[in-house]
């Protein structure tokens, strides 16, 4: 049987997902960021129940080195460092996908207002975007962190809190460059309101840099995650990749597995996200696919 082909010279003919999905697809390194980060939610997901070791339990003498007894080793305190990079894994995607969620949440409404109405309105939340972009992000969220305590809610609501401006202008842009387009003034003329206009006619067509900015976000999350474990600002009754690294960085000359693993495994979950999000990106440019 012949294998069906897309006809990219006319892109009406088949909906734009698919055109979206065949584009990414040809990209060798989404696809390997894709499998990749299927292969870590699913050691995340399912690891548990093939590995139940409880990752606070001590389960023999600190910094035992990896053997049969312990496959990574265990950390300065007896813990199985396998079990924290199982159990830490769900912790550590779940702050990344929650905090990227709500960075998404507030730059699009911010970006959206702003770059729909202009004026007065789009000065003011231009002027509230740039007060948050010109404070370290991360510094920013370590006070927060430390005034209402190293919670993985709060831990998650200070990235997402601190990460949100990149986003904001992105949408800002894109919705100031689609707002005076003919198909806007027709949906205009017609009577629709301007919810209507910013959820239903200009928010779909500003989605495609937004999904990639969202991706990216992720990996940003997890990676600010970490950094404030690692300065000691991490919930100390979750175990996380982050945890395990700011706990263990004393100790990286006696036990360096109680560092390296956690340490690859957050670089390894950043690498498939980047690699994801660049793949998605040449999917969702109708510049780079008219190129293809």
């Amino acid at each position: 049987m012949a294998t069906p082909q897309i006809d990219l010279s006319a892109p009406a003919a088949v909906p734009p997902w698919r055109l979206a999905l065949w584009q990414f697809m040809k990209s060798p390194s989404g696809v390997a960021g894709a499998w990749m980060l299927v292969l870590i939610i699913l050691v995340a997901v399912v690891g548990p129940s093939l590995y139940p070791v409880d990752p606070l339990d001590l389960v023999g003498a600190p910094f035992m080195p990896p053997d049969a007894d312990a496959w990574f080793g265990t950390d300065y305190l007896g813990r199985d460092v396998l079990a924290g990079l199982i159990y830490g894994g769900r912790a550590t995607l779940a702050v990344g996908a929650a905090a990227a969620l709500i960075t998404i949440a507030i730059g699009l409404v911010v970006g959206a207002v702003s770059g729909f109405f202009g004026g007065a309105i789009d000065a003011g939340l231009v002027k509230i975007t740039e007060f948050f972009q010109i404070l370290p992000p991360l510094l920013f969220a370590m006070v927060l962190v430390t005034l209402f305590g190293p919670k993985l809610t709060t831990i998650t609501l200070a990235i997402g809190g601190v990460s949100w401006t990149s986003v904001a202008r992105l949408t800002r842009a894109e919705f100031m460059r689609l707002r005076d387009l003919d198909f806007v003034k027709a949906s205009r003329a017609a009577g629709a309101s301007s919810a209507n206009l910013i959820l239903l006619v200009l928010l779909p067509n500003a989605l495609p840099a937004v999904i990639v900015s969202a991706t990216l976000a992720i990996g940003v999350a997890i990676l600010f995650e970490g950094g404030l474990s690692f300065l000691g600002l991490g919930d100390p009754n979750v175990m996380s990749w982050g945890l395990m690294l700011g706990q263990n960085r004393n100790y990286i000359l006696d036990a360096w597995w109680a560092v390296m693993f956690p340490g690859a495994a957050i670089f390894l979950a950043v690498l498939a996200i980047s690699l994801v999000g660049d793949g998605l990106n040449d999917a969702i440019n109708p510049r780079l696919r008219r190129r293809s």
